[in-house]
């Protein structure tokens, strides 16, 4: 009897285990995209959402033209949007693509939004202009790919950021320019009948700063509550013309996690650094960190960091800044100063033998005048700025929404972009 009994419960554990098992297998997360030599659930389906099917129908493809190529692209009227991807159900977007042509001009770029909705929230949780949330900033294009994005010639736009869903998504493109578009794309995603628990929402903020106030970081990601992690940023930097010829990028980055208040518990040691490169920034492409835009001569700059391989979670909220300071030397300081600058050292170093290499000064209470003869004439000093600057900030969050303030409006985005930059950078590009 005691091994009858044995025999029963083991079958009855072999059955439950099964049953978990196979409950277990039916959910699918966006980490299993890259698990190339597993088979996907019965309940995983590959979709592709474009003109020539945009509802992404099985069996429904290329009807338009009776099979040949009929409805590639959409026509988006001045004042008009389209939404491009309505799905109900869960899955996660696993690629988005798009190109653009008709007033698709430097001046026009920010004039066009994308928004995206998640589980019929009626606040979108990314609302940014278009190029910017491609992941370069100022509106522009330059060939490039890293890990979340790609302009492979600098003419169309990929993001390869997985999009999760429980219950619907929907991404708008809103046209505020006075020009027709003739807007190409395509969304490719999974549909799947449920997924984890746990599974975090896609989420991106845009905001812009003409003119950052001296002394006050500048937000990249204004506090931010719920459980999630923080994915990284592109920043576009305009440099004010009083400081033109001087190194921007001193101002370290700050990310303030759960409860931290007048200082963060992650600190870096200046922005260039932030982006893995050292001693001033050129222009360059990797994979989670890169500077596309480094014209010195123009003081224009665009630049990312992705926090892919360290991440940056959080369990109750963040807030991430950047400290607005650049770097030149005494004389050129004084001249600034003479020209109406109003320039005060944050510290300075003197190069000298041994472990006695910086003399720093801390005493914001009481800076030193850049006039005295403490400071010669080649000192390298780090002094406040205030600059043009603009970021979109990309994160995960427990929640299909978020209270972040809205997209500013269009004087916000397009103020002096044509003479600050597209007509400087006519001749380069």
């Amino acid at each position: 009897m005691k091994v009858k009994q044995c025999v029963i419960l083991i079958f009855v554990t072999l059955v439950i285990f099964s049953c978990s098992h196979k409950e277990e297998k039916s959910k699918w997360t966006a980490s299993d995209i890259r698990t190339y030599y597993k088979a996907a659930p019965e309940n995983v389906q590959t979709r592709w959402s474009s003109a020539e099917n945009p509802n992404a129908e099985k069996g429904q493809g290329g009807k338009t033209n009776k099979g040949a190529k009929g409805d590639a692209f959409r026509m988006i009227g001045p004042g008009d949007s389209s939404i491009i991807f309505d799905q109900k159900g869960a899955g996660i977007i696993t690629k988005i693509w798009s190109a653009c042509s008709f007033g698709w001009t430097h001046e026009n770029r920010r004039k066009v939004v994308i928004n995206m909705y998640w589980d019929e929230s009626e606040k979108p949780a990314v609302s940014v202009p278009f190029t910017d949330f491609f992941g370069i900033g100022h509106g522009l294009m330059r060939p490039f790919e890293n890990e979340f994005f790609a302009m492979p010639e600098g003419r169309s736009f990929n993001c390869f950021s997985p999009m999760p869903y429980q219950t619907a998504a929907r991404i708008e493109i809103v046209n505020e320019t006075d020009k027709f578009l003739m807007f190409y794309n395509k969304v490719d995603f999974v549909k799947l009948t449920e997924l984890d628990d746990d599974v975090l929402y896609f989420h991106a903020f845009w905001n812009r700063d003409t003119a950052t106030t001296k002394g006050v970081d500048y937000e990249i990601l204004p506090k931010v509550e719920g459980r999630g992690r923080y994915m990284g940023t592109n920043i576009g930097v305009i440099g004010s013309e009083v400081y033109r010829g001087t190194w921007f990028g001193e101002g370290e980055v700050k990310i303030y996690l759960d409860g931290d208040s007048e200082y963060p518990t992650l600190v870096g040691t200046g922005t260039e650094d932030y982006i893995g490169t050292g001693w001033g920034q050129g222009e360059y492409v990797n994979r989670f960190q890169g500077s596309l835009v480094s014209d010195r001569q123009n003081d224009i700059y665009a630049f990312y960091r992705y926090h892919l391989i360290d991440p940056v979670y959080f369990h109750n909220d963040c807030r991430v800044t950047i400290q607005q300071i650049g770097n030149s030397v005494r004389n050129k300081i004084r001249e600034m100063n003479e020209n109406g600058a109003d320039i005060t050292p944050v510290w300075s170093y003197v190069e000298k033998d041994g472990y006695d290499a910086a003399k720093r000064y801390l005493d914001m209470e009481n800076p030193p005048a850049v006039e005295s003869d403490e400071f010669p004439d080649n000192v390298s000093t780090n002094f406040y700025r205030s600059d043009d600057v603009s970021a979109t900030a990309y994160f995960y969050l427990d929640r299909p929404s978020n209270d972040l303030p809205p997209l500013p409006s269009l004087d916000v985005r397009l103020k002096n972009l044509k003479r600050k930059v597209y007509d400087k950078l006519a001749e380069k590009w």
